[in-house]
């Protein structure tokens, strides 16, 4: 049977909760979603036109959709998950994140042995984790270690294997790292007492253990056993170390995981807390490559999804920044204040930083693709047509309308392009006029540009507020540029952004990678604009007097001063010294201007 089209394949969907799948006409998977009401939800990819051109391309691919029937919202959550990972449709968030992560097991034999693995066995064992960091399970093996002595050997235990005398006590019972249960020197029951301990610990829960400890030590000490408290004493100190290390907020949050998400253009970055009687238990971050311009809900709400199945959480509450489905069986709070709200606040730095640490790995291995990304940020954080790929920045500088300059620096992709820096001598305007020498030089610039055929900017940025950008503006008037090319002001004082005929600036945030690359563009005009003047100030204020002389041209009176070092050396030289530089007849010139200035 052939398959329908897409109008009959959309009227006969149900009205139920389930997953959909979108299939192109080879038969090859575009996109898995999972739908309250799978009819109204891939209705809605036909009904309207989309603004993202992502989206719009996988819809005119679309030529076939397959739906499951689910019973409830957390059926189609998990569903949806596994799919995405099992099919890796094109158009479907990526996971980037295929590590195999570390485990604490206690093991299912009679005295369990405690340690670190990577491989998950369905042997009865149990298994606590995954755990994002190695080090985080030898920092909790080493606590246990400190606290309770379990044996290492992998001998088989059986009771009658112990009783007919096949084992001997090891190197670690003599160095009283393990009670000898191979000898039957420790009962099984006081064993799994321990092992109970450890369960506790390993779940957050410290009270218990401490409590116990306590007791041990006031026993010991009521029965004159001095050394045996100390060692409990010791414990107690190595146990509430930890616990301090671990508590961040009120004891009283109890099994509540946390989750945030921080995005950019590209990616998605959700961070997850487990909290269990206060103590983060567990933090890890997941990075997911966005396909369709994905929302942070969208992307939040999939990654907790693949976090608490991966991790095998067991809380039935969650924190989140904002309103999630996560099943019916979730407690979803959105805290607004307090120490719900700190943990809330501290996932989400989480994520940040380890955006930014993905950023600085990028630069190093992947440049274009920091490139590419921050292009498309800062189009985005600009509200501008295309992306920022060559951004030029003017400024001015004259002190009291003398010696007046302006400088253009010149950015691709981000980058100083120093080749393509400009200096301008102001020509057309006199005395202290920053709004007529910022239209002088755009002007200059610009027309210069056109006449050459040369590539123009997609970014112009005029240091200075309302005035500078109004004087760039006619600028391009002038040349017939406007709306060709976007032109912003940036304001010292507040770091504000100026639109033409926006009457309200733009902040931004004072961390965002886009204000320190405008930042780093106003101050490497500055740097070069001002470098300049001093320069041109510096050469009139020393070449002025010795170039007053009939004769005696710039040229000559650098050689002067670099030989003299000043005016005042020159005028108590003799002939012959200067003569020796410039010659006889320049020598001549300069003594006898000097004799007639003496004489005055």
């Amino acid at each position: 049977m052939s398959t329908p089209n897409i109008e009959v394949q959309i009227k006969t969907l149900p009205n139920a909760p389930g997953v959909y799948q979108y299939f192109d006409k080879n038969k090859r998977i575009l996109y898995v979603g999972k739908a309250k009401n799978l009819k109204k939800r891939v209705s809605s990819y036909f009904n309207k036109q989309h603004d993202s051109h992502r989206i719009a391309v996988m819809v005119s691919k679309i030529e076939e959709i397959k739906h499951i029937v689910v019973a409830s919202e957390t059926d189609a959550l998990l569903l949806e998950n596994n799919l995405i990972k099992k099919l890796q449709p094109r158009f479907n968030v990526m996971l980037r994140d295929d590590k195999t992560y570390p485990w604490l097991c206690i093991k299912n034999e009679r005295f369990p042995r405690v340690f670190l693995t990577r491989k998950v066995i369905k042997d009865g064992s149990e298994y606590f984790g995954p755990y994002p960091s190695i080090k985080t399970v030898k920092t909790l093996l080493e606590l246990i270690k400190g606290l309770y002595k379990l044996r290492t050997c992998k001998y088989d235990l059986a009771e009658e294997k112990i009783q007919t005398g096949k084992y001997k006590v090891c190197l670690e019972y003599h160095l009283s790292n393990c009670e000898g249960p191979c000898e039957d020197l420790q009962s099984e029951k006081s064993y799994n007492k321990q092992i109970e301990a450890i369960r506790k610990i390993v779940k957050g829960n410290f009270k218990d253990s401490l409590n116990d400890f306590k007791q041990q030590m006031q026993e010991l000490a009521e029965n004159m056993q001095f050394e045996d408290a100390q060692r409990i004493k010791e414990k107690i100190h190595i146990l509430e170390k930890y616990q301090a290390k671990s508590t961040v907020v009120n004891p009283k949050i109890n099994n509540v995981d946390v989750f945030s998400v921080v995005s950019d253009e590209g990616y998605g970055y959700v961070n997850f807390l487990q909290l269990s009687h206060g103590a983060i238990i567990r933090s890890h971050t997941i990075e997911m490559k966005k396909k369709l311009d994905e929302s942070d809900q969208e992307l939040l709400e999939l990654g907790i999804t693949e976090i608490r199945q991966r991790f095998n959480s067991p809380s039935k509450e969650i924190y989140v920044p904002f309103p999630v489905e996560a099943g019916e069986e979730i407690k979803v709070t959105i805290p607004r204040l307090g120490d719900k709200k700190a943990i809330v606040d501290l996932s989400i730095r989480n994520a940040k930083y380890f955006r930014m640490e993905r950023f600085k790995q990028m630069k190093i291995v992947d440049p274009d693709r920091h490139v590419n990304r921050l292009m498309a940020q800062m189009k985005q954080d600009l509200r501008l047509h295309q992306e920022p790929r060559h951004i030029e920045c003017f400024d001015n500088s004259n002190i009291q309308g003398s010696n007046p300059v302006a400088a253009c620096v010149v950015f691709k992709n981000g980058k100083p392009s120093k080749k393509d820096y400009r200096k301008f001598n102001i020509k057309t305007v006199e005395g202290p006029d920053d709004f007529a020498s910022m239209e002088e030089v755009v002007f200059r610039r610009y027309r210069r540009l056109l006449e050459e055929d040369e590539a123009l900017p997609q970014l112009i940025i005029v240091d200075g507020g309302k005035g500078q950008l109004s004087s760039g503006v006619k600028a391009l008037e002038r040349l017939d540029l406007r709306g060709k090319i976007a032109i912003i002001g940036i304001a010292k004082r507040l770091e504000e952004l100026f639109y033409p005929g926006d009457k309200y600036p733009l902040y931004l945030d004072k961390k965002s990678e886009t204000l320190k690359v405008i930042q780093y563009l106003r101050n490497e005009a500055h740097r070069f604009g001002i470098t300049f003047h001093r320069d041109k100030r510096s050469k009139n204020a020393l070449g002025t007097e010795l170039e007053e002389i009939e004769g005696i041209g710039e040229k000559t009176a650098v050689n002067l001063l670099k030989e003299f070092r000043s005016i005042k050396n020159i005028k108590s030289a003799s002939k012959k010294e200067i003569a020796s530089v410039v010659g006889e007849a320049k020598a001549q010139l300069i003594k006898v201007h000097y004799q007639k200035a003496n004489e005055i």
